[in-house]
């Protein structure tokens, strides 16, 4: 899920390059940080890859190549600028997604996830993919959840999570199980961000989306 500021899109939909024109843009990435950045998404599995579509299967060995694969998606998803990162976007059918909670946060490694509980409160909230790039759209999910799983060494871990993490989670395990924000929003943003996808388009990366976005 990419980070608000470089995948968003204003008013919940998904746009082209011409609707964002004369809209606010972020301040242009350091070249260094745009080259890995783009660097990044070549290796990410993009829109049209079945992989994205296929239900990862759990993982039953915690070695070091485990591990090895956590440390590869954490610097994917930070050189790609993302929320969080799950295995299908890497081509790997591992039941496993990494993210951060925040700038400065620790990662957080999740195996073998599985949703405990889940608030009846939900929210509405725009967003993006590092699989979909140039799309954003509103979906709907509750605002709370609780997640058991294990960590990258095999110990169980609870998460309790709110707000934007707890739709990262949900984003990620949505991953796992091949589905899309394409399959979560209404008909006619599906339809735009279609049409997007599969246009060959040129569009803009820089548009500037509402607070609360989130994309991985």
């Amino acid at each position: 899920m990419p980070d608000s500021e470089e995948n968003g899109r204003p008013g919940g939909r998904a746009v082209s390059g011409e609707e964002v024109e004369g809209a606010p843009r972020r301040p242009p990435l350091d070249p260094e940080i745009e080259a890995r950045r783009e660097a990044a998404f070549r290796l990410l599995r993009s829109f049209g890859d079945p992989v994205l579509r296929s239900k990862a299967g759990e993982v039953t060995r915690f070695d070091e190549s485990l591990r090895e694969e956590v440390a590869r998606m954490d610097r994917l998803m930070g050189d790609a600028l993302g929320l969080g990162l799950a295995a299908n976007q890497v081509g790997v059918l591992h039941r496993l997604f990494v993210y951060r909670a925040g700038p400065d946060a620790p990662l957080v490694a999740v195996v073998n996830p599985e949703i405990e509980w889940s608030s009846q409160d939900e929210e509405i909230a725009e967003e993006g993919c590092l699989s979909l790039p140039r799309v954003a759209v509103d979906v709907e999910r509750p605002v709370h959840v609780r997640v058991s799983a294990r960590d990258e060494r095999g110990a169980p871990i609870t998460i309790e999570a709110s707000g934007l993490e707890a739709r990262v989670i949900q984003h990620e395990i949505d991953h796992l199980d091949g589905v899309l924000i394409l399959d979560r929003t209404t008909r006619d943003q599906r339809k735009e961000a279609l049409r997007i996808l599969r246009g060959g388009e040129e569009h803009v990366h820089d548009a500037v989306g509402a607070g609360g976005d989130a994309d991985a």
